[in-house]
């Protein structure tokens, strides 16, 4: 199978049904996504996946989401979009990478760590304070935000 990963030029070309899969409140896409780099991965014409990045600090960029759509997901996508998003901040002069993720999401913590990425702190209760509604994912609720990071 052939897929292909490229820039998406205009916000708007993002589809916020993908994005949704990652980070499911749209104000908080809408806070980051008009200040971000979007890029889209597509199959047989159809986009199946995204990544979002964002620079905070010098030298630093966050990925503020990576998603696939769920009938791609468990097929070693994902690792691909993460590893191409880690080769484009190199490219791009970056030194950092940051990503977060919920404390209960086992599959994405594996990822990432599998993917270099490593555990350098806990924001205690975020999905509380900036999420209207509560949020879930394998059984439990989604409380305190892991931050990861990987070096360059």
């Amino acid at each position: 199978m052939e897929y292909e990963i490229f820039e998406c030029e205009k916000t708007e070309d993002v589809p916020m049904r993908l994005l949704l899969i990652a980070d499911p409140e749209e104000k908080m896409i809408e806070s980051y996504i008009h200040r971000s780099r979007s890029f889209l991965m597509t199959h047989d014409g159809n986009i199946i996946g995204v990544y979002v990045l964002l620079a905070t600090r010098p030298n630093t960029v966050e990925i503020m989401n990576i998603a696939l759509t769920q009938t791609m997901q468990g097929k070693g996508l994902g690792e691909k979009l993460l590893r191409h998003a880690l080769e484009t901040t190199r490219n791009l002069g970056y030194k950092t990478v940051e990503i977060g993720t919920g404390s209960t999401g086992t599959s994405q913590l594996y990822l990432y760590q599998k993917c270099g990425f490593r555990m350098v702190g806990v924001e205690v209760d975020y999905f509380l304070r900036n999420y209207d509604m509560p949020l879930y994912e394998n059984g439990l609720r989604i409380r305190d935000m892991v931050r990861l990071s990987q070096t360059l």
